[in-house]
């Protein structure tokens, strides 16, 4: 399961994590650079503004971009400030009803007793880097007290660190039971751990609920891509609906219609990616040019730019950098399992009720957003939270709002029953 671009821990024992430091090969940064060196842009159409992204990704941005990685964007320094971070472990796991898995995490102990286990879930086109701002925070004691947690952020397999499967069949389900050996058999959080995630994260967290529902304390999610309400399902929030142009708020309206924009303008990569990802792969595997503007069209989309925060020009880089050390399409893969063929793995994971205490952040950029009483439908809401600001990467664009999420869902009465119930009444003193 081993990728050339990184030099991984050689014979893996089971169940066993290993320290390493996580370091690109020289050659890959080479590649990178002659490959950039030689990009050919298209041109803009005169009848498109500079506004206007409706084609894609703008030239212009782009080439900004490519020349920022060429002349000033140092890898070396992004790495170092990686490895110093992050504490890196490797660890093989034997997945039920699939096979080996060797799985990269980050780990983060608070140092203090009475510690709340967290299971930090990224998403596409995300990594393990999301949880770069809040990772200490949320590990540190506050001095007006507060929660405080042990956090863990497990790599999707065939996302930054975390080699590729080998085989198909690694959907949302196979990664929940991936991380529940991670979590319960290997660090020991056998009588439950909180979860967080958005993006692809939210489909885990949900099908590690609905699978080891003994486990998950509580969840928060910033993504709750949960279908319409219909006359059956839910009368009177389907009804309300029906009527949303007099009972929704200014905030529900908008969310709405960000949502079926995506639908019906942004959604085409998803089509894509699901069904015949390997053929996309070859293309923004071998081409740094390629990935940057497939990523920077959905950075626009989503991520609140017109915010007094964004992602930065680095940071940008480095999460195109966490898919192009593996090819980019070992992500691309994801989607396939995630969504396409009988299964519909992800799909599943919102389609039934999940009694665990939810928390729901909605941030403006997010793309499929609901209203309260959509998600109600299939979760039991206890935190409801809708920010002005922020996008798809909440923890990059506004940490702050992240962080103070955090800590309100957590301390909400619901969530600290279940926390007592699970850990003992000495995890909820504060």
């Amino acid at each position: 399961m081993a990728f050339p671009e990184i030099e991984l821990p050689a014979d893996l024992p089971l169940n066993v994590p290993v320290r390493f430091e996580p370091k690109v090969s020289p050659s890959l940064l080479h590649n990178t650079q002659v490959k950039l060196s030689l990009a050919r842009f298209p041109e803009e159409q005169e009848d498109f503004g500079p506004d206007d992204w409706s084609q894609g990704a703008k030239v212009e941005r782009v080439r900004q971009l490519v020349q920022f990685w060429k002349t000033e964007y140092d890898w070396a320094t992004r790495e170092e400030a990686i490895q110093n971070t992050f504490d890196h472990y490797m660890v093989n796991l034997d997945v039920p009803d699939y096979g080996l898995v060797n799985l990269h995490f980050v780990y983060r102990k608070s140092g203090v007793q009475n510690t709340i286990p967290l299971l930090f879930c990224h998403g596409w086109p995300g990594s393990f880097l999301e949880s770069r701002y809040v990772l200490e925070p949320l590990t540190m004691s506050a001095k007006n007290g507060g929660p405080v947690f042990d956090v863990v952020v497990p790599s999707i397999p065939g996302f930054g660190f975390s080699p590729a499967p080998r085989k198909g069949g690694v959907g949302p389900s196979v990664v929940a039971r991936a991380y529940k050996l991670l979590m319960s058999d290997v660090l020991g959080y056998r009588d439950g751990f909180v979860t967080q995630g958005g993006d692809f994260g939210s489909f885990i967290s949900r099908s590690l609920a609905i699978q080891y529902p003994e486990l998950v304390i509580a969840q928060h999610l910033n993504m709750f891509p949960v279908p319409p309400p219909t006359l059956l399902s839910a009368p009177l929030t389907y009804l309300r609906w029906c009527a949303s142009f007099i009972t929704y708020s200014s905030f529900e309206k908008e969310a709405l219609k960000i949502r079926r924009n995506f639908e019906l303008d942004q959604s085409g990569y998803l089509e894509q990616q699901k069904t015949r990802p390997q053929t996309l792969g070859f293309a923004l595997g071998d081409s740094p040019l390629g990935l940057l503007a497939w990523f920077v069209e959905k950075f626009h989309d989503w991520v609140d730019v017109e915010g007094t925060a964004s992602l930065s020009n680095s940071d940008t880089i480095d999460l195109v950098m966490m898919h192009w050390i593996q090819g980019a399409t070992p992500g691309l893969r994801f989607y396939r399992e995630a969504f396409w063929g009988g299964k519909r793995d992800a799909d599943d994971t919102f389609g039934v009720y999940v009694p665990a205490p939810t928390g729901v952040s909605m941030y403006a950029k997010e793309q499929l957003h609901c209203p309260r009483d959509w998600a109600a439908q299939a979760g039991n809401i206890v935190f409801w939270k809708e920010h002005a600001t922020g996008g798809h990467f909440s923890s990059l664009e506004r940490p702050e709002q992240f962080l103070q999420d955090m800590k309100d869902f957590v301390t909400t009465k619901a969530v600290k029953q279940s926390i007592s119930h699970h850990l003992g009444s000495d995890f909820i003193k504060f």
